[in-house]
């Protein structure tokens, strides 16, 4: 039997929670668009995601290592997808709506610069006198200007509820009807279970990363609290004597650690605010209560943890080189372009009358992978040094 939209939303009905978005609600977008015969909106905006110039320019973004590291450490890509592989799991036991997870799951680290946060430091650096950088506010832009796919708008014309979810902290300050919707709703449950799902995934992944990089002292891992509850588990396995092994099992062990506390977690708060709508989601929002969150117990274990990795792994040598490799990458090729406009894309050029020349200079670069980035290097004739 074949199904329709109408079917779909019928289903969604029954298995969603009262407060989950449910998409017979995502907001309208911002261009009025037909409905699809057999396409949620959520999934709608997933589909554009996917398809767009700024989500395939991922996989050669910088995670923690450069691409050049090694084929097996993530990159921006590989981390995108293990965050929205997490949210959604955390979504589907939570009865929140998947499709709107993983579509600002998907969404959440377009506007990403190269050379990961080091590339972030280095534009927020250079445009904080000229309209400024963020790579929250970055992702929002390329969805609603930066990607050009459609004859009659700009951008990907998400629904209002997906693009509310990737503000994320509500970075926009523009004063537009978005903007303003976001002070008042606040976030969705989807887009603050993709929020700490980003944490979680980073925080795991980054840390067997180090480990197998060789970057973080396994003695030093083992003093952690969270160990404890990370050992227990390996014992399982039988292999608690095997490094090598227990290094590989540390990112498996962590992940199903931290979700399962946070599914109950959150179950807990959502009784104890008694919680029922989208609406009571926003009113919990305007009181700074806290709906999606671990025990008191292992957040205080999470944030010694992350502590311990910006410590050991954001700061050890290696990665401050490789940092500090792209920080100069941008700022000559910054620099450059202010003076040899010429050099940037007509497509970039074209938008320079209504946005200005330090903006569209920005998304130039804020668009480069790593590699782009490297190469554009060399073929300006700037500044070259193998890496």
């Amino acid at each position: 039997m074949k199904k329709d939209r109408l079917a779909f939303l019928e289903e969604e009905e029954k298995i969603l929670a009262p407060y989950a978005v449910k998409s017979s609600e995502p907001g309208e977008r911002e261009h009025r668009e037909e409905e699809h015969p057999y396409r949620l909106p959520f999934q709608r905006d997933k589909d554009r995601i996917i398809h767009s110039h700024a989500f395939k320019r991922l996989q050669y973004k910088t995670q923690v290592f450069l691409y050049s590291e090694g084929d097996h450490f993530r990159n921006r890509l590989t981390h995108t997808l293990e965050v929205a592989g997490i949210a959604k799991t955390v979504s589907k036991v939570l009865a929140l709506n998947e499709d709107l997870t993983e579509t600002i799951a998907l969404a959440h680290d377009l506007g990403h610069s190269p050379f990961g946060h080091a590339g972030q430091d280095a534009l927020a650096e250079l445009m904080a006198d000229k309209g400024g950088f963020e790579h929250n506010e970055q992702s929002l832009r390329v969805v609603r200007n930066l990607e050009r796919r459609y004859p009659h708008f700009l951008g990907l014309n998400l629904c209002a509820e997906t693009l509310l979810g990737i503000m994320k902290h509500g970075e926009s300050r523009d004063g537009s009807a978005l903007s303003n919707l976001r002070k008042e709703n606040g976030p969705s449950l989807e887009a603050l279970v993709v929020d700490i799902s980003d944490e979680i995934t980073y925080s795991a992944h980054d840390l067997e990363d180090g480990l197998e990089r060789g970057l973080l002292d396994f003695s030093s891992v083992k003093n952690l609290s969270i160990w404890r509850r990370l050992s227990t588990q390996m014992k399982k396995y039988g292999l608690d004597t095997n490094l090598k092994t227990i290094t590989r099992l540390v990112g498996k062990v962590l992940l199903n650690e931290t979700v399962s506390n946070l599914i109950d977690a959150t179950e807990r708060r959502l009784n104890n605010e008694g919680i029922q709508s989208r609406s009571d989601v926003s009113k919990a929002f305007q009181k700074r209560i806290k709906l999606v969150g671990f025990d008191s117990e292992f957040q205080a274990e999470f944030v010694e943890l992350k502590r311990f990795l910006f410590q050991n792994l954001y700061r050890h040598p290696e990665v401050s080189r490789m940092s500090d490799h792209g920080k100069e990458t941008i700022h000559l090729l910054f620099k450059h372009f202010e003076t040899h406009p010429e050099s940037i894309p007509e497509s970039y050029l074209a938008r320079e009358p209504a946005e200005g020349k330090y903006r569209i200079l920005c998304d130039y670069i804020a668009g480069m992978t790593d590699r782009y980035a490297t190469q554009t290097l060399k073929k300006e004739g700037i500044f070259w040094f193998p890496y």
